[in-house]
């Protein structure tokens, strides 16, 4: 199993340290993000390392896919991020391996996983957590589930990711500027390795 998607992400969390490593709080939190900038701006990229929860992820049995930025960087995208988002079928057995997880990464307050989208907060990261019942312009995101690229990470343990393909359409579904950007980065990418095959 390759661990490049791992090892580009670790990288990335490398480099957001060190850019974020003389800024000062700004008090403004993920969910106050702009459409153009994204969560790198907010106080999310302050100490951001999404590893923990990855690993409890895995642990847990669970089987919720990376989606947004940080599937985008797993693809080689350069632009950093301060969240993680996830997506995750629903089911009540996956809810239950979410909220292992989630406790396990030091979540003070569970999310209510009845929701198509709820915030959650755990040690190094947050970010939403995402069902195919929630709204995703004209897409359908259920093949996403399916679909997902595995990585396996260096500490020995592995990570669902959206595939080039799912990530591209769901950027571009969603159509905020910073998804046209990324999903044009995305799709430079995508045109670039079909050169290289």
């Amino acid at each position: 199993m390759s661990q490049t998607a791992a090892l580009r992400l670790r990288q990335a969390i490398a480099r957001t340290e060190d850019a974020t490593r003389e800024r000062v709080p700004s008090g403004r939190c993920p969910e106050d993000a702009d459409d153009v900038l994204g969560t790198f701006a907010t106080d999310g990229a302050l100490g951001f390392d999404p590893f923990p929860f990855l690993e409890a992820l895995h642990d847990t049995g669970s089987r919720a896919v990376v989606i947004g930025q940080v599937a985008g960087i797993m693809h080689g995208s350069t632009e950093l991020t301060g969240d993680l988002d996830l997506l995750w079928d629903g089911t009540p057995d996956e809810a239950h391996a979410l909220r292992d997880a989630l406790a396990r990464s030091g979540c003070v307050e569970l999310p209510d996983l009845r929701r198509s989208q709820v915030a959650y907060k755990v040690a190094g990261a947050s970010g939403d957590l995402c069902t195919p019942a929630l709204p995703w312009g004209a897409m359908d995101v259920t093949p996403c589930l399916t679909s997902a690229e595995i990585t396996g990470d260096p500490a020995g343990f592995t990570i669902r990711y959206a595939a080039l393909d799912d990530l591209i359409l769901m950027r571009r579904a969603l159509g905020r500027p910073k998804d046209h950007r990324r999903a044009g980065e995305l799709a430079q990418l995508r045109t670039a390795r079909g050169l290289a095959g």
